[in-house]
């Protein structure tokens, strides 16, 4: 019997221990963008797999929602968008001023509400075979101890004391992961998201149809936001942890500064976004971490969705491969492949994101009159969006862009410039 068919433990086909308790392939906590990724892609390979999720969905989430190309190329076959609007112009401004408008035949990207993305995405894993739990917390993870029957199992502890067993773990559990922490994960980056969902008229939703608002904001690295979709604009502001009440003062008066004011948000909302350190590990035993709950997001933007889907991918398929490990030597091995081909890919592009927020921070203006005025700096916008490129590719591919960061964050580049490091 060949291992894509075989029970991923040779002494309990069917699953299930000698006390008679299940064992699951992959257990995946969250079931944001990346623990559903996780869960269909190890589901649709055929493995019994458990989601857990602490809330009852759908489940508001602050986000923007924009949907880049690189998010639409991570969805499963058959997955509709639910846009809500699609983006052909992007209105920029520094601060309120010097206001200019770049526009696009083609899409630039598409405008999602987070409870209807997600809520798809919990469907589609779960019609690949994944078995799909709400309103469980979960505790802890154990893979030594008493909860633990053997070397291959991880022991999952639910609030309440229930004990899930799985051959592999994905923790999806969003930034304040608690798999995150028993991974060790480290973080280099932690910024504040503040956001109101507004309800317009016609005439004013008609204004912003098709078209987006980023505005680089007054504290270092900080930007806001309007995303329309349809009857209501999301309207953000994102800076820095510790500038709390600054953050707060920016949101307020970017909000009266378009006219916005007299309208009652529906929702009001905050959030931390946490960005991985680059030594910050990915997996421990037979544990892995993607999206939030790994820090994986690009540093400059604070844009998660695209990473959470390709993480959660990835995840997925690797935690596959530590179920079926025999023992710790393989089920590490598999860890290691896993933490590279996310580091080969997504943190190639966190690298690069991470000196450009570096230069955004010193010089917000010029990269405000490069977008507005400078046809190559547009021309990656659009591209990265369209997700014909990415930052990665943009920076290996292209010397004027090599030129470009080096000369506006001048750290050495061997590797975001696509050089062979050396020890």
């Amino acid at each position: 019997m060949s291992s894509e068919n075989s029970s991923a433990d040779d002494s309990s086909a069917d699953g299930v221990q000698d006390d008679g308790q299940r064992v699951w392939d992959v257990v995946v906590v969250g079931a944001g963008p990346a623990g559903a990724s996780a869960a269909y892609a190890a589901a649709v390979a055929g493995r019994r797999v458990l989601l857990l999720e602490k809330a009852e969905l759908p489940r508001y989430k602050t986000c923007g929602g924009g949907i880049i190309g690189p998010s639409r190329d991570s969805l499963p076959p058959g997955f509709e968008l639910p846009f809500r609007d699609r983006v052909h112009a992007v209105t920029f401004s520094n601060n309120g001023r010097f206001t200019r408008t770049r526009r696009s035949k083609q899409m630039l990207f598409g405008l999602i509400n987070r409870p209807e993305f997600d809520q798809q995405l919990v469907e589609h894993a779960q019609k690949a075979g994944a078995e799909l739990r709400t309103g469980v917390t979960v505790q802890r993870v154990e893979q030594h101890g008493s909860s633990v029957p053997d070397r291959r199992t991880v022991a999952v502890v639910l609030q309440g004391g229930e004990t899930l067993l799985a051959r592999a773990v994905v923790g999806a559990d969003g930034s304040a992961s608690r798999i995150g922490a028993h991974v060790g994960v480290k973080l280099d980056q932690v910024d504040l998201g503040l956001e109101a969902e507004i309800p317009v008229p016609q005439t004013v939703a008609e204004d912003w149809k098709g078209r987006v608002l980023i505005d680089w904001g007054p504290m270092p690295g900080s930007y806001g936001w309007v995303f329309p979709k349809g009857d209501t604009l999301t309207v953000g502001v994102i800076s820095a942890r510790g500038e709390g009440a600054a953050t707060k003062r920016y949101l307020e008066d970017f909000i009266g500064r378009l006219g916005l004011a007299g309208f009652e948000p529906s929702i009001s909302s905050g959030h931390l976004t946490r960005c991985r350190a680059e030594d910050s590990p990915l997996s421990r035993g037979r544990v892995l971490v993607c999206g939030d709950a790994a820090g994986l997001l690009e540093p400059w933007t604070r844009e998660g969705i695209s990473f959470a889907l390709r993480s959660g991918r990835l995840a997925g398929e690797w935690a596959v491969r530590i179920a079926e490990a025999h023992d710790a030597v393989d089920a590490r091995r598999q860890a290691l492949n896993y933490a590279f081909a996310v580091k080969a890919g997504l943190g190639v592009e966190m690298s690069v994101g991470k000196r450009l927020l570096t230069a955004f921070e010193r010089r917000p203006g010029l990269f405000h009159a490069a977008l507005t005025g400078f046809r190559p700096a547009w021309n990656a916008f659009r591209e990265i969006t369209q997700g014909s490129t990415s930052l990665g590719e943009l920076v290996r591919g292209r010397p004027i862009a090599q030129r470009a960061l080096a000369a506006l964050d001048p750290r050495p580049a061997e590797r975001e410039a696509g050089g062979e490091a050396t020890s």
